[in-house]
């Protein structure tokens, strides 16, 4: 075995960077999945699932930041923002 090699998923090369996925057999509706590829424009069925579950996620998070507007006490207020950005622009 050289250097770099891998056994059983342990990389052993220092400097490489390899994430392994997780094989996992999953029954989605066929039209599920065509609706995925054609909306994705995915070429591959693995493609179009991580795109699709990766838009979810992102969206998950959208509406969780979302359900904290007006809640931080120290955020820069509108009125705030526009007389710094007015200070900013006569420098």
């Amino acid at each position: 075995m050289t250097e770099g090699d891998s056994v059983k998923g342990i990389d052993r090369n220092p400097f490489s960077t390899i994430v392994y996925g997780m094989k996992t057999t999953l029954d989605i509706p066929q039209d599920v999945l065509d609706d995925a590829l054609r909306f994705t424009g995915a070429k591959t069925k693995r493609d179009a699932i991580v795109t699709a579950v990766s838009d979810y996620n992102r969206r998950q998070k959208l509406a969780s930041l979302a359900g904290r507007l007006g809640t931080f006490d120290d955020f820069v207020s509108v009125k705030e923002l526009h007389q710094l950005r007015s200070v900013e622009i006569r420098k």
